[in-house]
């Protein structure tokens, strides 16, 4: 295929508020606030990406985002867009992580090569359609008596799981889930998300407690500097153990296989710097028989198209969790994955990624 040069790059900020507060043990969120990307080819492709910086988990901010984004545009201005694995390798040279910003860009030249191959991203990355994408819906963490009653509407709008967040005294989560399956009953699976708030040991009682509850999955029970641990956790623990924050790059990957600290692995693309090096992970967990996770942060639809796509590659990636463009309280963006009943996902079949934001929309961004 003959070399696309890229000719523009430009940067938005994408800040929208959320329908209500997303809470993690982390922190709360009252908004999304992230970067669009858009690359331009002398050609006259057009590739799109975004991110969704969570300073917590990556070190990053939208405004950080913005501001390393201009070195790389700087930098691969004149580059051949087709070349992804030397266009990562170039902003990779320019400074260290930064992979939510790098993710973006990351994403657009893969939009870009896909439409230039006539293939829509997932087959352009050769997956297929043999599986339905369904996503989970998260219940944010607080007080029983609300997560309960938060767990219930997800039930009744026909979700098939529901991914509860908790990390916050673990004798209280244990009440927390005890609600929760009061309220919903033993049909609906439950997965939860402890977002490194418990001790190794909490971690271990907390699990052991949660038993009877039917989880299907805990993301993140301890700390991600605390990895070494995670052997323990997962050794002593009734409930798979999900890779999250620990799990960032392959190199990430590969060190929780050698150690053998869990069951799953959670890619996210802003973890990972994008799909070129997501991809590696796959194959990692793939050859490790490590079942897969596609997450997200507060991205819209335009990266959670990506997302999807991506989602496609692997038999091996079997759980999904793109609700949080579904917490925004409005759509930016034109084309792209359609949220069905029952968390139903239809992903599109345009060459490229298939989402977009309009001009005139970006035009408002950047006033």
């Amino acid at each position: 295929m003959k070399p696309l040069t890229i000719s523009q790059i430009a940067l938005y900020k994408l800040s929208i508020p959320l329908i209500e507060p997303f809470i993690t043990s982390l922190g709360k969120d009252e908004f999304a606030h992230n970067v669009v990307v858009k690359i331009t080819t002398a050609e006259g492709l057009v590739g799109f990406g975004e991110c969704s910086p969570y300073m917590p988990i990556n070190g990053e901010s939208q405004d950080t985002c913005f501001i390393v984004g201009q070195y790389f545009a700087k930098a691969l201005k004149g580059k051949d867009a087709l070349d992804i694995p030397g266009n990562i390798a170039l902003m990779d040279s320019i400074i260290y992580g930064n992979t939510a910003i790098k993710s973006a860009f990351d994403i657009a030249f893969y939009d870009i090569a896909s439409q230039a191959a006539g293939l829509p991203l997932y087959k352009y990355l050769g997956g297929d359609k043999t599986k339905t994408i369904i996503t989970d819906y998260t219940v944010s963490i607080g007080e029983p008596e609300k997560m309960a009653a938060d767990a219930l509407k997800i039930l009744r709008q026909g979700f098939p799981a529901i991914k509860v967040k908790l990390g916050k005294d673990g004798k209280k989560d244990v009440e927390r889930i005890r609600a929760i399956r009061a309220a919903v009953g033993n049909d609906i699976p439950l997965r939860i998300d402890a977002n490194q708030g418990w001790k190794v040991k909490e971690a271990i009682e907390t699990l052991n407690a949660l038993a009877e509850f039917d989880i299907q999955h805990c993301e993140e029970p301890i700390a991600r500097w605390k990895y070494l641990k995670l052997p323990k956790v997962k050794k002593n623990s009734p409930i798979p153990i999900m890779a999250d924050e620990s799990c960032g790059d392959e190199h990430d990957a590969a060190r929780l296989i050698d150690i053998k600290a869990c069951d799953y692995f959670n890619i996210k693309l802003c973890k990972s710097g994008g799909i070129y090096k997501a991809l590696k992970i796959v194959k990692l967990a793939e050859a490790a028989n490590i079942h897969l996770q596609v997450g997200a942060m507060i991205e819209s639809r335009l990266a959670m198209t990506a997302f999807a796509h991506f989602a496609l590659c692997s038999p091996m990636i079997e759980h999904y969790d793109f609700d949080t463009a579904m917490m925004f309280s409005e759509d930016p963006v034109s084309g792209g994955i359609v949220y069905k009943d029952g968390g139903v996902i239809e992903v599109p079949e345009s060459a490229g990624l298939g989402a977009t934001i309009d001009e005139a929309r970006l035009r408002v961004l950047n006033t």
